[in-house]
């Protein structure tokens, strides 16, 4: 919701409401603002859902401050600003070839369980150059799955495209 503060308010006559929380009652939009400049305030407009709307005099700059913290929150709610430390779970991925030599694969085998243990989902990623690699790297995609059922679970099916497989396992 937008704060309205001082001129951006367009009401002939708003229900104001004192520094200390007073009651003024229904006054001019000009005595108000006059109101607000003698006694260094802001008027602020807290809803714009009634008429005339009900406005409050408040310390100067603090309904700016509060609007912009509010709206603040709201993105990081939303998940907008994921990349300015939002909550947003980041999704290891691990990368493989088709033919892939034993050592390899207990290392990428290790940090995929590493990573898993820890509560991170993984995404494992299984590079094929033809049709004929296809096959292989379903095979290793299968195998590094037998091998981490003890810490994951696949969030998705093995999908194999074009350019190889893959598959997404998040922790137990």
């Amino acid at each position: 919701m937008a704060v309205l503060i001082n001129e951006q308010i367009r009401a002939s006559e708003v229900v104001l409401t004192g520094l200390r929380g007073e009651k003024l009652g229904i006054v001019s939009r000009e005595e108000a603002l006059a109101m607000a400049r003698s006694a260094g305030a802001d008027l602020v407009c807290t809803s714009l859902m009634s008429s005339p709307p009900p406005c409050s005099l408040t310390a100067k700059g603090k309904a700016k401050a509060a609007a912009q913290k509010e709206a603040a929150s709201a993105r990081k709610a939303s998940g907008g600003s994921a990349a300015k430390g939002g909550s947003k779970e980041k999704v290891k991925e691990l990368r493989f070839t088709a033919h892939i030599e034993e050592h390899d694969y207990d290392t990428k085998l290790r940090q995929a369980e590493k990573h898993l243990r820890s509560g991170k989902p993984v995404q494992l990623v299984v590079k094929a150059s033809g049709a004929k690699e296809a096959a292989a790297s379903k095979a290793v995609l299968e195998r590094l799955v037998t091998d981490l059922k003890e810490v994951g679970t696949k969030d998705t099916g093995i999908q194999t495209g074009g350019k190889g497989s893959q598959v997404k396992l998040n922790p137990r």
